[in-house]
């Protein structure tokens, strides 16, 4: 499975190009529906070198499940085919981009230490 329980309230999940990537989108949605409190996530786009249409909307679907549940969605290792779609679309200022994996985990544990959060 492509998602990667960091902890009780961080997923990253590894994210390969399509097709893969539609799978492991809904492997995040299903694994986050599995369990009492979603997770933060962080998406690594490490491998995904385009994107498209139906993978901005799935994204953008993400995003709003886990703004209604106060939790944050993290891109990151996005390369600049995926950035300049981003960018076209304006959709750089929806989305949170982190420069990698260990960034994203970064600000997350600022964010949390700040507001005093347990995990």
């Amino acid at each position: 499975m492509p998602v990667e329980k960091w902890s009780d309230s961080v997923v990253i999940v590894h994210l390969a190009d399509d097709p893969q990537f539609t799978d492991e989108l809904e492997d995040l949605e299903e694994f986050a529906s599995g369990v009492p409190v979603r997770p933060h996530a962080i998406l690594d786009f490490g491998s995904v070198f385009t994107i498209n249409s139906s993978n901005l909307a799935r994204l953008l679907k993400l995003r709003k499940q886990t703004i209604v549940t106060d939790r944050r969605l993290i891109l990151c290792n996005v390369g600049s085919h995926v950035l300049s779609t981003l960018l076209m679309t304006g959709l750089d200022n929806v989305f949170e981009i982190s420069q990698d994996v260990s960034t994203a985990l970064a600000t997350l544990e600022m964010k949390r230490r700040t507001l005093g959060e347990l995990d």
